[in-house]
C-alpha cells in the first residue's frame, strides 16, 4: 500500500467500494449533505476521508474540471475517475506510525491513512492545488526514524510551478511534523496535470 505510487491517469482496481462501502453510496450520501446520517458512513474513518476528499473534486469539478472537459471530453473524465480511484486506495489504514508523548506508559499512534489525509488537507488548503497521491518511503513503525514523503499534484493554470512546489513542500513537512512527530527529510512533488481557475478566480 504505502509503496504504491502509482499515478491518478493510472486504470482503476476493479473493486468500486471504501471500507465495504460502494462509492456510489457514498457519493449521494455527500449529494445529500450528509443527511440523514448513516452510521455505517459516518463510523468508517476511511468512509469519512474519502468524503472529505470526494467535496474537494466536486467542487472543482462543477466548474473548472467541467470546463475543461468540454475542450477534451475523454482526458478529464479519464482524470477525475483516476483521481477518485487514487483517493480511494489511500484511506484504508496501511502502517501504524506512532506518536511521542511525555508519559512513557502512554503509547500513541496514527494510521498511514490518516498521515494521508494530512497531507491531502495540507495540499486542499493551498489556493490552485489539487493534490492526487501520496506515498511515504521509510521507516514509518520505528518512532524518530527519518521519512520522505512524494506527492503529485495538479495546478491551476497559469500559477509559477516553481513557486506552488515550494509552497506545498513546507506546508506537507510542517503538518506532518506537528501532527506526527515524523521526521520528514524530503518531500518530492510532482506537477502532473493542470486545471483552469473557476470563472471567479480569473
Amino acid at each position: 500500500m504505502s509503496t504504491d505510487d502509482r499515478s491518478p491517469l493510472d486504470a482503476p482496481e476493479p473493486d468500486d467500494t471504501v471500507d465495504g462501502i460502494p462509492v456510489d453510496r457514498l457519493s449521494d450520501y455527500l449529494d445529500a449533505g450528509r443527511e440523514p446520517r448513516d452510521p455505517d458512513i459516518e463510523g468508517s474513518a476511511a468512509c469519512r476521508l474519502y468524503l472529505q476528499s470526494l467535496a474537494r473534486v466536486h467542487d472543482l469539478s462543477r466548474a473548472s474540471l467541467e470546463h475543461e472537459a468540454a475542450r477534451e471530453p475523454d482526458r478529464d473524465g479519464a482524470w477525475i475517475d483516476g483521481l477518485l480511484d487514487s483517493i480511494k486506495r489511500e484511506v484504508v489504514g496501511g502502517r501504524e506510525i506512532p506518536v511521542s508523548h511525555p508519559d512513557p506508559a502512554v503509547r500513541l499512534s496514527v494510521t498511514e491513512a490518516a498521515a494521508r489525509g494530512l497531507v491531502r488537507r495540507a495540499g486542499d488548503g493551498q489556493s490552485g492545488v489539487v493534490l492526487g497521491s501520496t506515498t511515504f518511503e521509510g521507516d514509518l513503525s520505528t518512532a524518530g526514524a527519518t521519512v520522505s514523503v512524494r506527492v503529485t499534484a495538479a495546478a491551476r493554470y497559469g500559477l509559477d510551478l516553481g513557486v506552488v512546489s515550494d509552497e506545498l513542500r513546507g506546508r506537507i513537512a510542517e503538518t506532518l511534523t506537528r501532527h506526527t512527530g515524523l521526521d520528514v527529510t524530503r518531500v518530492d512533488v510532482h506537477i502532473d496535470d493542470v486545471f483552469l481557475p473557476l470563472e471567479d478566480d480569473r
